[in-house]
C-alpha cells in the first residue's frame, strides 16, 4: 500500500512538473529587427549620437562665421521722428498769427559698411581653429556613432544567446521529463527504486527553473534592446548566420596600426589637440594692433525743409592697439594653452587606450575562437556519453546519479558552446568599433 501511494505521490508530481513549463511559458508577440536596422534605429534616438551631431552643426556654423570675419559688414538704417516744443510767443512774419509752439517731422535713411583690414592674424588663427573644430566634431560624431553601434549590437546579441540559451534550457527540460518519465516505468516494473524517481523529479525541477531564469533573461533583453532603438516595447533580433562568421587569420601588428592611424577615438583625440594648438594662436593675436576701415552714407530730410534729402558720406581708417589691458590677454593666452597642453594627453591617452583595448579584444577573438572548437565537441562527447549513461541505466548496468551527472554535464556544454559564440562574435563587434569598419 505504502509502494502505491508512493508511485501516485511521484505521479501527480509528474503531472504538476511537466505542467509547469508550459504555463510558464510568456506568450511572445514581439517584432523583430535585423541587426542593421537596430544600428540605424540607435544611431537616430540615442542622446549621445544626438549631441554629437548638434557639435557638428555648431562647428560647421562657426567655421562659416570665421569665413565671414573677412567680408565687409553692410548695416541699413532708417528714421521717423515727430518733435513738439513750446516756445514764447511771437508773431509769424508772413501770417502775422500768434505762435506759442512749433512742431517738426523729420525722417532718414542710412547704410553704413566696415572691414577690418588687419587683425593681428586674429581671422587666419580663429579660421583654422574652426576648421580644426569641425574635423575634431565629425570624427567624434564617427567615435560616437561606433561606440553606440557597439552597445546596440552587444544589446542585439544579448537578445539572440538569451534565445539560444532558451532552447537549450528546453532541451533540458525535455531530457529531464523522459529520464523522469524512465525512472518511474522501471519502478512500476519493479526494477527501479523510489530514490530514482525522487531524483529524477528534482532534477526536472532544476531544470525548469533554469528555464525560467532563461525567460526571463530574454524579456529583460527584448527590453533593453527595444529601449536602445526608441520602441516603446520589447523588440526581437533576427537571427542570421552570418553574423557567426569566423575570420579565417588575423594580422594582429596590421590591426594595430590601422587602430592608432584610423580609429575614430584617436582621431577624435588628435583633432580636438590640432584645434587647441589654433586656438593658442588665435588668443595670441590680441598682442598686435588692428586696424579697420569704415564707410557709411545717410540721407535725411524734415517737414521744416519741405522734405528735401541732405546727403552725408564719411569715410573712416580706425588704428587701435591695446598696449596693456591688466593682464586680460595674458589670462586668455594660458586658458588656451592649458587647454591645449590638455587635449595634447588626452590624444596621447586615446592612442595608448587604442592600442590596449585592440591587443585585449585580439586576446579575446582567439580565446573565443578556440572555445567554439573546443565546445562543439565537449557537446558531442556529452550527447554520446549521456547515450550510453541512459542504455545502462535501463539494463540496470549504471545508477540514476550516472545519468543525472551525465546530463548536466550536456547542459552545461550546451550553455558554454552558446556562451563561445557570442563570445566570439562580441569580441570581433568590439574591434570593429575601434577600426570604425566591420571586420
Amino acid at each position: 500500500m505504502a509502494g502505491r501511494r508512493t508511485l501516485l505521490g511521484i505521479s501527480v508530481l509528474v503531472a504538476f512538473g511537466s505542467a509547469t513549463p508550459a504555463e510558464a511559458q510568456v506568450e511572445r508577440n514581439t517584432s523583430k529587427i535585423t541587426l542593421a536596422e537596430a544600428i540605424q534605429r540607435a544611431n537616430q534616438v540615442q542622446p549621445s549620437v544626438v549631441q554629437a551631431f548638434g557639435t557638428v552643426r555648431n562647428a560647421q556654423a562657426r567655421l562659416r562665421s570665421s569665413a565671414g570675419a573677412f567680408l565687409p559688414s553692410l548695416t541699413m538704417g532708417g528714421n521717423f521722428s515727430n518733435s513738439y516744443s513750446a516756445t514764447p510767443s511771437r508773431i509769424d512774419p508772413v501770417t502775422q498769427q500768434v505762435i506759442n509752439s512749433s512742431t517738426n517731422s523729420s525722417i532718414g535713411t542710412s547704410l553704413s559698411s566696415n572691414v577690418d583690414l588687419f587683425t593681428g592674424f586674429r581671422r587666419g588663427s580663429e579660421r583654422r581653429a574652426a576648421g580644426a573644430n569641425r574635423a575634431a566634431a565629425e570624427a567624434s560624431l564617427d567615435n560616437a556613432r561606433f561606440t553606440q553601434q557597439l552597445t546596440t549590437t552587444n544589446a542585439f546579441f544579448d537578445v539572440l544567446a538569451a534565445e539560444q540559451l532558451l532552447i537549450v534550457r528546453e532541451a533540458a527540460v525535455r531530457r529531464a521529463d523522459e529520464q523522469l518519465k524512465v525512472s518511474i516505468a522501471l519502478l512500476h516494473a519493479g526494477r527501479g527504486i523510489r530514490p530514482d524517481s525522487l531524483r529524477s523529479l528534482v532534477n526536472l525541477g532544476n531544470a525548469q527553473l533554469a528555464l525560467l531564469t532563461a525567460q526571463t533573461d530574454l524579456a529583460v533583453a527584448e527590453a533593453n534592446l527595444g529601449r536602445l532603438v526608441g520602441a516603446e516595447g520589447p523588440i526581437g533580433a533576427v537571427d542570421d548566420s552570418t553574423l557567426y562568421g569566423v575570420l579565417a587569420n588575423v594580422d594582429a601588428a596590421a590591426i594595430r596600426m590601422e587602430a592608432l592611424a584610423q580609429a575614430p577615438s584617436v582621431r577624435a583625440a588628435e583633432s580636438q589637440a590640432s584645434a587647441s594648438q589654433a586656438s593658442v594662436k588665435a588668443a595670441k593675436a590680441a598682442y598686435f594692433p588692428t586696424l579697420n576701415l569704415g564707410a557709411s552714407i545717410s540721407f535725411s530730410g524734415s517737414k521744416s525743409s519741405d522734405f528735401t534729402f541732405f546727403q552725408q558720406r564719411q569715410l573712416s581708417l580706425g588704428f587701435n592697439w591695446p598696449l596693456f589691458n591688466r593682464f586680460q590677454r595674458e589670462q586668455t593666452i594660458t586658458a588656451a594653452a592649458v587647454n591645449a597642453e590638455v587635449a595634447d594627453a588626452n590624444a596621447a591617452e586615446a592612442r595608448r587606450s587604442v592600442v590596449s583595448d585592440v591587443t585585449a579584444d585580439l586576446a579575446a577573438l582567439e580565446a573565443a575562437r578556440l572555445r567554439i572548437g573546443i565546445t562543439q565537441t565537449s557537446v558531442v562527447a556529452a550527447q554520446e556519453d549521456l547515450r550510453v549513461r541512459q542504455e545502462r541505466y535501463r539494463l540496470g548496468a549504471s545508477t540514476i546519479v550516472d545519468v543525472l551527472t551525465s546530463q548536466e554535464a550536456l547542459d552545461q556544454a550546451e550553455v558554454d558552446a552558446v556562451n563561445a559564440r557570442f563570445d566570439y562574435v562580441r569580441a570581433r563587434a568590439a574591434l570593429s568599433a575601434l577600426l570604425g569598419r566591420p571586420l
